[in-house]
């Protein structure tokens, strides 16, 4: 398929960029790493008049530790934080998750910030910043704004940017001592959307209490899923076997998952539940200092 006409701007500041999108408005769409946007303008599933490619401005593509924040410009590749040191060490988690996208022709190319602003539920970022706890900063002609990723996905496909604001930082709390975080996806094939992931990052007190937990469901449902009942359960509990199973069944139960060529709902609501085990248990290692 060939896309519908558009007309294409490449500026080179951001506020050259807000300033077309306050002019076009609704018809505009920001072109970042294009692999989520081209392909559905290809099906002609999106149809922008103007496409915005704000690839030249440079601020926006970094990763930094900064006043207690693991901060990332939303232009940063996937294969950075592949490849970062930092992320490596302090959120494996974020590791686990970049590795299993696409493959590495994707990954070079692929933005961090355009895969959580095109509000896809099957994109695996926006579980892994469900766990994190993260927050995402939006630039518009007012001024930035902080969302908290829990506010971000409005519905399928739809984020609470406004059409004239643009996604310009992903900001993740450093964990405290003793956390971890981890993971999971089942695919088709390799770099295939997931038919389910789980992502948890979760810190422990002793004894392996759990002092807190995030737990995010990766395209089982309209939007990304914070499994807050299985989060609820566990904290203050010793992450024992009996107690990570039942989390697990408490987060199969808050899926929503719907019946497609991936599987029906109660295979897919099986995945989150062995998933939801194995990324805790992952989780509980790294916080005890595994890998």
């Amino acid at each position: 398929m060939i896309p519908a006409s558009f007309e294409y701007f490449t500026p080179t500041t951001l506020p050259e960029a807000i300033s077309l999108l306050t002019k076009y408005g609704d018809e505009a769409k920001i072109l970042a790493g294009g692999h989520s946007l081209i392909p559905m303008m290809k099906l002609r599933l999106a149809t922008p008049a103007y496409l915005i490619d704000i690839n030249k401005i440079s601020d926006l593509e970094y990763v930094k530790e900064e006043g207690g924040y693991l901060k990332i410009g939303a232009l940063t590749r996937e294969v950075t934080l592949e490849e970062s040191d930092l992320v490596a060490k302090k959120f494996p988690i974020l590791l686990d998750t970049t590795k299993v996208i696409a493959d590495p022709l994707v990954r070079n190319l692929a933005t961090v910030g355009g895969n959580l602003a095109h509000g896809d539920p099957a994109n695996d970022h926006p579980a892994t910043m469900i766990a994190l706890g993260a927050q995402v900063v939006a630039t518009g002609p007012k001024g930035t704004r902080t969302i908290p990723i829990t506010e971000f996905f409005v519905d399928l496909m739809t984020t609470a940017l406004q059409p004239d604001e643009i996604l310009t930082e992903i900001q993740i709390p450093v964990p405290p001592k003793n956390s971890g975080g981890a993971y999971f996806k089942v695919e088709r094939k390799v770099g295939d959307f997931a038919i389910a992931g789980v992502g948890v990052q979760l810190t422990l007190e002793k004894n392996d209490v759990c002092k807190a937990i995030g737990i995010g469901l990766t395209n089982v449902g309209s939007t990304p899923i914070k499994a807050e009942k299985a989060e609820q359960y566990l904290l203050g509990k010793k992450l024992e076997e009996a107690a990570i199973k039942e989390a697990a069944r408490l987060a199969s139960e808050e899926a929503d998952p719907t019946s497609d060529l991936r599987g029906d709902e109660e295979f897919k609501r099986s995945l989150v539940k062995v998933l939801t085990v194995r990324a805790i248990n992952k989780a509980l290692a790294r916080a005890k200092g595994g890998k």
